[in-house]
């Protein structure tokens, strides 16, 4: 197991309360040693201050942070804003993402693609950050052709990506033909799988639905058979997806990349199962 990446992935709180409870949940987790913790950004930098108060807090517990940038309906000049203030703050580890279109806004902003993202970061920056960024073994729900996944994810590679991490999938083989066609295409960079923990399967269903992240027929008619039995689905999504793990690492995957909403119960729970 050595040599991997394994990490945990947050969003900003909003309360008082929540910030709480977060807190308590890094502190949990940080007993597993994980290589990084990450904190997205909302759609359009909603939550940006959010997203940098809570690196920072993570940052002064002793333990590495890395904030999600997206450049979606932003300027170049607030990105390299942000970019600055990361820089000042001695961060030195983002995950750059294209992002989501906040409601009600029409327009993409000036930089379109995440690869233009890095490019710019690239080129503002040097080699100041390592760069991580996403990429989708199930192919991006606005990607038509098969082929185009690969190249556009290449696209981010050649502007400069250290890594990526996936999003969430319950179906391991399309994570294995995916590095396999990455590696083919010259991509040499880690691809690390991306773990959603399933408590709760209809906030799950609604997720997948808007992300692409396909649950297999198979899984989703179980879950649904238990109907409002939450114990019985924890324990089920538990099985799934620890097998789901094990199946990724014995394959090779060079870490992975827990979403955790906020919560540590089930990542840890896994962790443990894992033996790692």
């Amino acid at each position: 197991m050595t040599g991997r990446t394994y990490s945990f992935e947050f969003f900003p709180p909003r309360t008082p309360a929540g910030k709480d409870k977060l807190r308590a949940t890094w502190q949990q987790l940080v007993l597993l040693k994980p290589k990084f913790f990450s904190v997205t950004f909302g759609a359009g930098g909603s939550t940006q201050a959010g997203t940098l108060d809570t690196v920072l807090q993570i940052r002064r517990d002793g333990f590495e942070a890395a904030p999600h940038i997206s450049c979606v309906a932003s300027t170049r000049a607030e990105i390299a804003a942000i970019l600055d203030q990361y820089k000042s703050n001695g961060i030195r580890h983002i995950v750059a993402l294209r992002g989501d279109l906040p409601s009600g806004v029409a327009m993409a902003g000036e930089l379109r693609y995440a690869s233009e993202l890095v490019a710019f970061i690239r080129q503002e920056s040097g080699d100041w950050f390592n760069v991580e960024v996403g990429c989708y073994p199930e192919y991006h729900p606005q990607t038509r052709y098969a082929a185009d996944e690969v190249k556009n994810f290449k696209k981010k590679v050649d502007a400069g990506a250290n890594a990526a991490i996936t999003q969430y999938f319950y179906n391991a083989d399309a994570y294995f033909r995916f590095v396999d066609d990455c590696r083919a295409a010259g991509i040499g960079i880690p691809i690390v799988p991306g773990v959603m923990p399933i408590g709760n399967f209809s906030q799950l269903a609604r997720f997948s639905d808007a992300c692409g992240a396909e649950i297999p027929r198979w899984m989703r008619l179980k879950f649904e058979s238990f109907h409002d039995d939450h114990a019985s689905i924890r324990a089920f999504g538990l099985d799934v997806v620890t097998a789901l793990c094990e199946k990724l690492l014995a394959g090779g995957a060079p870490g992975l990349h827990f979403y955790t909403l906020n919560q540590a119960t089930l990542s840890a729970e896994i962790w443990r199962r894992l033996k790692l």
